[in-house]
């Protein structure tokens, strides 16, 4: 498969070939062989971690969620969209793209989440990510949703590499349920992030970036898409552009107030 090359308000993208889907059968097969081996409690892929709940409601209403998370703090994948910790001030599990240190405390191991005696949602998290088969039922014990990650990322996303070893990532492109949908990244040869944005239902959506290959992590253009899917008749634009010292030699907000 070959993702043709586009132009987009005068922005020109990278291409890739011969893409691949995330792959977890090697992971099935390590998880296999983990599990005859005796592996030592509240240790998950090598960290220690302890154990903590959440709890609400009353009765056979009540809430019951049951997790792990890292007994040594551990900064999460910098381009997976949705990091997953446990606030000890609001005592809930949160999702954002930031993790707050301080009153946050990073989600790694099995996860259950029950509504009276029933499980309604169970999987595994990775230094706060989506890991593996995830599952969510009704509280009638009806399965809804089952879903596979490798590490936050949906299982039919396509990665394409530099080398055939599958060391150096050249492009991920986010796709679940057969759509786009999640962070959009395309890496440099040398592993910096030279395009980066956000899909949603196979839109682009909201300020995709773009980044000097001469000048590490200092942007070239950053272009602005609608904010949401939903959002009709809108017209992306370039935002701002700089030059390779990080000079700014466009703004379009300058820009439009100039020409009013």
């Amino acid at each position: 498969m070959v993702v043709a090359q586009e132009e987009e308000s005068g922005s020109e993208f990278m291409t890739i070939s011969t893409p691949v889907v995330i792959d977890l059968d090697a992971e099935e097969e390590e998880r296999a062989e983990i599990k005859k081996k005796k592996r030592k409690k509240k240790v998950f892929y090598g960290m220690k971690t302890k154990k903590g709940f959440a709890r609400k409601g009353s009765g056979q209403n009540t809430v019951l969620e049951l997790f792990y998370y890292l007994k040594e703090y551990k900064e999460p994948d910098p381009y997976v969209r949705d990091i997953y910790w446990y606030d000890t001030n609001r005592k809930q599990i949160r999702k954002s793209r930031r993790v707050d240190r301080k009153v946050g405390v990073i989600l790694h191991g099995p996860y259950t989440k029950k509504i009276g005696e029933v499980v309604v949602e169970e999987g595994i998290y990775y230094v706060g990510t989506k890991h593996g088969r995830w599952t969510q039922k009704t509280k009638n014990d009806i399965l809804i949703n089952k879903q596979r990650y490798y590490k936050g990322w949906p299982k039919e996303s396509l990665v394409s590499y530099y080398d055939q070893k599958h060391t150096k990532i050249k492009e991920i492109i986010p796709v679940e349920y057969g759509i786009k949908e999640g962070n959009y990244f395309y890496f440099l040869e040398s592993g910096e992030v030279a395009v980066s944005g956000e899909y949603q239902y196979n839109e682009k959506v909201g300020k995709w970036s773009e980044y000097h290959a001469s000048r590490r992590g200092r942007k070239k253009r950053e272009i602005q898409y609608k904010r949401n899917a939903g959002d009709k008749n809108f017209d992306p634009y370039i935002n701002k552009e700089w030059n390779t010292k990080g000079k700014v030699i466009y703004d379009h907000v300058q820009d439009k107030v100039r020409r009013q």
